[in-house]
Formats: structure tokens, sequence, C-alpha cells
């Protein structure tokens, strides 16, 4: 794995051992950030099981303002605070230790602007249950303009809607999809 683009561009990173963390590919990797482009620079970034810490790291990378990395699996953590420090990152991120549902259930100091999550793909629950909290409005975790990604197994269909949360576009490639949910306009009021 590598950076694809930005400050930290061509830097490699490593992996955690075994196939519990599954890293998103350098390709996949490359266009969902295609897509967030035009809103990465200056962002608040949401990193749900981070794994590697990657898709973080490349926001990061490309200009994102901060990065919250939210992972509960020891041998992920030890990977990704490795990859921060291979990177020489000191600040503008921030590694929360623990489970997915308990980070969103907690009161947010700021709203973030754009939330990837990347769940087992043989948990297929935690897609729902993180989806709904998000949807539910997660105790004011989105900005107003906030965009929610969420990697999946390309055959696994994700819901149309969670809670306020409307999917606005779905990109496949390879065995790999990215399903982007937005906030439902009706609900910004």
């Amino acid at each position: 794995m590598r950076i694809i683009a930005g400050e930290y561009r061509s830097r490699t990173l490593e992996a955690p051992p075994g196939l519990a963390t599954r890293p998103t590919s350098d390709r996949l990797r490359e266009t969902l950030f295609n897509v967030l482009a035009p809103r990465i620079r200056g962002s608040a970034f949401l990193d749900l099981y981070a794994g590697s810490g990657a898709v973080g790291m490349e926001a990061l990378s490309r200009g994102a303002e901060s990065v919250v990395f939210v992972e509960r699996a020891e041998p992920a953590l030890k990977v990704l605070r490795g990859n921060l420090a291979r990177l020489g990152l000191t600040a503008g991120f921030r590694v929360q230790t623990g489970s997915v549902g308990a980070y969103l259930r907690r009161p947010a100091a700021e709203g973030f602007d754009l939330v990837f999550l990347d769940p087992p793909y043989d948990a297929a629950e935690e897609y729902a249950a993180t989806l709904g909290l998000l949807g539910r409005g997660a105790e004011g975790m989105l900005a107003v303009e906030a965009l929610v990604i969420a990697e999946h197994r390309r055959k696994e269909r994700l819901e149309v809607r969670y809670g306020s949360l409307e999917r606005t576009r779905l990109l496949e490639q390879g065995d790999a999809a990215l399903s982007f949910y937005a906030v439902r306009l009706r609900e910004r009021v």
C-alpha cells in the first residue's frame, strides 16, 4: 500500500497481518479521492473501522484539516500508529480506541465534513448499525453538507436510506463498491 497523492505521495504503508483487516486497495482509494477532491482540503474527516489508517492518511496527505481514526482491534491499532509515525505525522489527527458504535453515541465537539466507513465485509450488521446511527444524527456528528461513504462488497447492497441519509451515488470497482450518502435536503432546516 502507498499514499496515492498529496504531501506524502508514494510513501508506503503497512497493513495488519492476516485476513481480519482488509485494507482499501490503492485503486479504489484513488477512485474515492478523485470523487472527494473538491471537498477534501480543509475538511474534518472521520475514518471509521480505520484498520491501517490508509484512507485517513490519504485525506491528510491531500489537505484535510483533521482526521479522527476509530479502531478497536489491537493489531490494526499497532499498524495504524506505526504508519502515522512512518509518515512523521504528529498533528492534525486523533486515534480513538474502541468500538465505532460507542464513539458515535458520544456527543461530538465538531461536525465531520466527510465520513468513511469500511467495516469487515463479514460484519454486515455493522453497516446498518453505523449508517443508522449517522442517519439519526449521531449527536451532531455530521456537518451540514456532510458526505458519508461506505465501502462494501459489490454483491452486498446497502439500503438507499438510513434515517436522514440518502444514497446519492454508487461506484463499483472489481469486487468492491462505494456507496455515497448525504443528508436529504428536506431534513436540513
